[in-house]
């Protein structure tokens, strides 16, 4: 009746009685994609699934994970601390070379805030430009020095005898004091700013930043400061532990630091 060749026919119904052959993929697709948060894209779930044994090709992940829906995630913007000219500045040492041959060579930082039911937390994090990792962190729900004198010692307290690593931030306010400039100089460190006004001398913590308010903040509701303060820890417990990057070859920032220690 419908005019189709018998052939078509039985063809087209072979084809749609047929098993997906990707449905085992989509499984673990869906898995990692999950267990993550749905903080992956199609980049980091084929390298999961390459630490997993499978060896799939990331045009292949990225179809089956549009055909699932699984989408990666707008990035957000970051708060400014920059108060006019305050202090005394620094040049911009570092010159945009986010790349270190080694742990504790190059040092960046910045402050981020976070608006929970009316109030406001912020987040101070140095990064080692090495390997990616949070060094220390501090949390307070308002941008005092202490914020960031207190997170400096921390990352301070884990350097060895002869680590001086150079630190870059923007030129917030906190960054020109005369009292985090001292530690600085007593610790034999350099200091390095971005120049007014340009996020992007800055760009390693702004991506940090930019990740962990996509993958965490808004993924997730708040009824506290003090929830956020206690989820932002595991986070980046996470982060440095568990989270796997492009650049580091399908490894966390830790795995990366460890493995080329062991070797």
């Amino acid at each position: 009746m419908a005019g189709l060749a018998r052939s078509t026919f039985y063809y087209q119904q072979k084809v749609a009685q047929a098993a997906d052959k990707h449905q085992s993929l989509k499984l673990q697709i869906q898995s990692i994609f999950a267990l993550n948060k749905g903080r992956y894209g199609y980049r980091r779930v084929t390298l999961a699934l390459r630490n997993l044994g499978q060896q799939v090709n990331h045009k292949t992940v990225q179809r089956q994970m549009a055909k699932l829906g699984l989408k990666s995630l707008v990035r957000p913007k970051k708060y400014r601390s920059y108060k006019g000219e305050v202090g005394q500045a620094a040049a911009n040492v570092l010159q945009r070379q986010f790349e270190a041959k080694a742990a504790n060579q190059k040092w960046v930082t910045d402050v981020t805030e976070f608006n929970v039911a009316g109030e406001k937390l912020y987040l101070s994090p140095v990064m080692d430009l090495y390997n990616g990792e949070i060094v220390a962190f501090e949390t307070a729900k308002r941008p005092v020095f202490k914020l960031v004198s207190s997170m400096l010692q921390k990352a301070l307290s884990k350097l060895r005898t002869d680590d001086k690593p150079m630190l870059h931030s923007d030129q917030g306010w906190q960054y020109r004091m005369p009292a985090y400039q001292r530690i600085l100089r007593q610790k034999g460190m350099e200091q390095s700013m971005s120049r007014k006004g340009n996020c992007l001398d800055n760009a390693a913590m702004e991506s940090f930043f930019a990740v962990l308010k996509t993958e965490f903040f808004y993924l997730n509701k708040f009824s506290s400061v003090d929830e956020l303060q206690t989820g932002i820890k595991k986070y980046i417990h996470y982060y440095n532990h568990d989270r796997i990057k492009l650049k580091l070859k399908g490894l966390s920032p830790v795995q990366y630091r460890t493995q080329l220690l062991a070797t």
